[in-house]
């Protein structure tokens, strides 16, 4: 139902939401979406003045990449749908930068020499949403449309109070909760997703580690085992609570047709599932 995109390429991703901005909004600035892919990448690859390229293994570029293509296409079929309050021009601008910086807090300054970024696992939202204020105010974005992007950043906190996030408008709002559910469904979707369990493990080990005696608020795991036996659970109790009931079931605009049609990435995400759980019950029992 979906054009393949590899999300490894970074200009396959590009290609394909320059493609559904220029569907949605043909009047649009055909220089915004290169632009904004141009700036998210020279930040992951270390081009951005005071910041190194991003360490983090699991929360790299790909995965923001991920997430960036499920949000075009959420948005599209929000779109085609006709939801209301309609999308704007400048909010689908907005979210796609908010959406490409959501990351943005695993990196780490030119100074810092110990680890890598996933130790900022607990305080990574809050250092996006300063990291975008900081390039958005650069490139010369008005307070409120960086405060916009921020709180659609915010959004992907994994124990974010939504309630407490002053969104400037019903479709901000709705915005950032379509952000949500595409940080989520774009990575667990993914063909590698279990293949890269065990980095997100090594993820959260480091981060453990760095913030010990801290509450982070990320599960802490006794092993990469224990996080993939879990992950079943985290999926059913989290992630379909989150995505249904917090962000209001915006995924289900990737439903094909909508609204009764199947969901490419709910459908992914349930084969990824469940090749997960013949994996287990093949491997030797942990010692």
């Amino acid at each position: 139902m979906f054009t393949r995109i590899d999300t490894k390429q970074p200009t396959e991703v590009e290609v394909e939401v320059q493609r559904i901005y220029r569907s949605l909004f043909p009047e649009g600035d055909r220089s915004l979406v290169p632009r904004a892919f141009g700036w998210a990448t020279d930040c992951f690859l270390g081009n951005f003045a005071g910041f190194q390229a991003i360490d983090a293994r699991y929360h790299d570029l790909e995965h923001t990449l991920q997430g960036t293509l499920c949000l075009a296409r959420l948005l599209l079929g929000r779109a085609q749908a006709g939801a209301q309050p309609p999308l704007t021009r400048k909010m689908f601008e907005l979210a796609l930068l908010a959406i490409l910086l959501h990351d943005t807090g695993y990196l780490k300054t030119t100074e810092d020499t110990e680890g890598t970024g996933a130790k900022y696992t607990p305080i990574h939202v809050d250092r996006s949403a300063q990291f975008a204020a900081l390039l958005l105010g650069e490139k010369g974005y008005t307070a409120a449309e960086i405060k916009a992007v921020q709180n659609m950043i915010h959004c992907t906190g994994i124990n974010v109070d939504l309630a407490k996030i002053e969104f400037g408008s019903e479709l901000e709002k709705l915005v950032g909760f379509a952000l949500g559910s595409a940080d989520l469904l774009g990575q667990m979707a993914a063909d590698d997703y279990v293949d890269k369990l065990p980095i997100l493990f090594q993820e959260f080990e480091e981060s453990a580690r760095f913030n010990e005696g801290i509450s982070s608020n990320v599960g802490i795991f006794a092993s990469a085992d224990e996080l993939m036996r879990k992950t079943p659970l985290f999926y059913k109790f989290y992630v379909q609570k989150k995505i249904n009931d917090d962000f209001l079931g915006q995924y289900k605009y990737l439903n094909h047709p909508y609204p009764d049609g199947p969901n490419w990435y709910i459908q992914k995400i349930e084969a990824n599932l469940e090749r997960l759980r013949r994996k287990l019950e093949q491997a030797p029992p942990a010692s």
